[in-house]
């Protein structure tokens, strides 16, 4: 199976590698700077973001829907993947960057170029738009020209040969990589990053040189994944493999998240789930969902739609990257019909896109867990309903999986994971989850 370097964002933690864009008039967009190793972390399209679309989406009908096919170039995306103590803040892109992910902020080169990268954690590359850089939507570039620690790595460099497609027409190694329908091509670089305040210096990521393509994000990606490129591999002396993370509602304003590096002041109190590993997919974080309820009922779900088989790629992951979760056709069936079930039928259920479980009126929705092995995750309202801005439509926040090879894979998506924190911890194989307020 093909691996490719970059993802297609949907709503992706970006780092905010801090590029200051114009000053936004709410009284809460003036967040507190980045300290020690933690980052804040805001939404993309936050009221506080400089990539905030200028004239946002005519209808919350509009913004879902534009949301959902972001979700879908994700998942063809996934479906081709076969120490120290740092807390960097983390915000919702939402209005900050026309993207639906999560970004921080980030400081390159040497004088220090902050940057606003999203978090990924089912890739293993960093990537940024930079200067003289053909087709990437955003003005804001990392000019490497100005970064007396920036260096172009060659074709004989032992990273060119972990990158995909690369070719040396020149000194330089310059690849090609897919981003939903963009095509993207760049040079391997390194140069120093810095989030909060611990530096790693020759961090190895693409230079953007060209882009095509309607689906290139104006901002740079940091890939959390577990490849040899991916930050966990470059940092693995400073931070030890392990990470955790408390991502806000979409609608928060400021960095009111956090991205916890290293194993250091990580929570003591949460409960874990074994980490599973598939060859085929390496980078992707895979666990053991072994069953689902809803409201206190355990949803009749055939073994086969959440078991594990590497050689399939079947199984659940944990993704940053995705906003809804999917759950392969059985498994959605089941449990949308029990959700409808225990709504009741007095109430009419309407669809809107891919989501085919919506309501008119107010409805109180059921509580549904997702069951792990050794850890169960109960989800209330706020996690598996989206709402109409009037208030007049609510969806159930889930779908089923597209019907494409990614069919196979049930995607635990970053609204359900909204206010809880993440802890990634690779070394030990495991990963916890417990219930924090992030916004």
């Amino acid at each position: 199976m093909k691996t490719h370097f970059l993802c297609p964002l949907s709503f992706l933690f970006f780092i905010a590698l801090a590029a200051q864009a114009a000053p936004h008039a709410h009284p809460n967009c003036e967040a507190p700077q980045d300290h020690g190793s933690t980052l804040r972390v805001f939404h993309i399209f936050s009221p506080c973001s400089p990539f905030r679309p200028p004239n946002p989406a005519a209808s919350w009908e509009e913004s879902v829907l534009q949301l959902q096919a972001k979700d879908q170039a994700r998942l063809l995306y996934l479906s081709s993947l076969v120490a120290k103590r740092s807390v960097v803040p983390i915000a919702s892109g939402r209005q900050i960057v026309q993207s639906p992910t999560y970004i921080l902020r980030a400081k390159i080169g040497t004088p220090p170029q902050t940057m606003l990268m999203a978090l990924d954690t089912s890739s293993d590359a960093a990537w940024m738009p930079c200067n003289g850089c053909v087709g990437c939507p955003s003005s804001s570039l990392f000019d490497s020209h100005k970064s007396t620690t920036f260096k172009s790595l060659g074709c004989q460099s032992p990273q060119c040969k972990q990158v995909p497609n690369p070719t040396c027409g020149s000194s330089a190694c310059v690849f090609n990589m897919t981003y939903g329908g963009s095509s993207i091509a760049a040079n391997l670089s390194s140069d120093t990053v810095t989030l909060a305040s611990d530096p790693v210096r020759g961090y190895t990521f693409g230079c953007i040189q060209k882009a095509t393509g309607s689906s290139v994000p104006p901002q740079g990606l940091l890939g959390l994944g577990r490849g040899p490129l991916s930050f966990l591999s470059q940092t693995q002396s400073l931070y030890k493999s392990t990470f955790s993370y408390c991502l806000p509602s979409f609608k928060s304003l400021n960095f009111s998240g956090s991205l916890r590096l290293g194993p250091v002041a990580q929570p003591q109190r949460i409960k874990y789930t074994p980490l599973l590993k598939n060859p085929r997919r390496s980078s992707l974080y895979y666990v053991n969902l072994v069953g689902i309820k809803v409201g206190r009922k355990v949803v009749d779900i055939p073994a086969g739609a959440l078991a594990f088989n590497p050689t399939t790629g079947s199984g659940t992951i944990i993704d940053s990257g995705t906003v809804f979760t999917r759950l392969v056709t059985p498994a959605y069936t089941a449990v949308r019909d029990e959700f409808r079930r225990r709504v009741g039928r007095k109430v009419t259920v309407t669809s809107l896109g891919g989501f085919d479980t919506c309501y008119s009126a107010p409805i109180v929705p059921p509580t549904i867990t997702l069951q792990f092995a050794g850890l169960n995750v109960s989800l209330p309202a706020e996690n598996i309903m989206i709402h109409s801005t009037a208030g007049s439509t609510s969806c159930l926040a889930m779908a089923a999986a597209p019907g494409n090879v990614n069919s196979v894979v049930n995607v635990i998506a970053n609204m359900q994971q909204q206010n809880h924190r993440i802890l990634f911890d690779v070394p030990n194989s495991r990963i916890g989850v417990a219930r924090e307020q992030c916004t």
